[in-house]
């Protein structure tokens, strides 16, 4: 975390936004890209969001250390201030980009990683940008250990059926898999609600899950 910074010096014209920013600055579990050093690292969320998915893997995991990375400091924030406030020291905050992971973490180092709802990115000339083209496949392989699982969540039928494509290609086994998580006797780590899942559950939609272990 870098020293106390005034909301003030954010050059963002709605100021709403330079309190979220300020926020996240002045937090001790935050950092930027730059800021990070290196440390022992159990589970990542990439596009974490707000974080509060991760935020409550830690409090149910306190003998594991999560890291939850998004480009969006002004909700990446929301976790974080969370788990200050509850006492949860085993989760930390990273904004940074999707293709910096192998900057910030050592090859076969996680025991898992987490997608949670990334943006489909529609239009074919943006598939470079998901999160499971087989470009991001091989960092994560490369993060992962040897029984480490790469777990997605989403609620797009064609994103999670070509990202089930993708990972096939990849030679990647998938361990589990449903088009229907909340109605399956999964572990219940895996039903832990994002902010975005609960707003959508709500009106009859269904969450996909995959967990898919690299080739070795």
């Amino acid at each position: 975390m870098s020293d106390y910074i005034d909301p003030a010096q954010f050059i963002i014209t709605r100021k709403r936004k330079k309190y979220k920013f300020a926020k996240f600055a002045n937090a001790s579990n935050c950092f930027e890209y730059d800021q990070w050093q290196p440390r022992h690292v159990d589970v990542l969320e990439i596009g974490a969001g707000t974080g509060f998915f991760s935020t409550e893997l830690a409090r149910r995991h306190p003998e594991q250390i999560f890291v939850a990375i998004d480009v969006k400091a002004d909700r990446l924030q929301k976790g974080a201030h969370l788990a200050l406030e509850e006492g949860i020291e085993n989760v930390y905050f990273i904004r940074a980009r999707a293709d910096q992971i192998e900057e910030l973490f050592t090859p076969d180092s996680l025991s898992a990683i987490w997608l949670t709802f990334p943006d489909p990115y529609p239009k074919k000339r943006a598939a470079g940008r998901r999160l499971t083209h087989p470009t991001f496949l091989r960092r994560y392989a490369t993060l992962l250990g040897n029984t480490g699982r790469l777990n997605l969540k989403h609620d797009n039928p064609a994103f999670f059926e070509w990202s089930l494509e993708q990972l096939v290609a990849e030679k990647w086994f998938l361990q589990a898999l449903t088009f229907d998580l909340h109605d399956t006797d999964f572990d219940d780590d895996f039903k832990i609600l994002t902010s975005y899942e609960q707003r959508w559950l709500e009106e009859g939609l269904h969450t996909k899950f995959v967990s898919a272990q690299r080739g070795v």
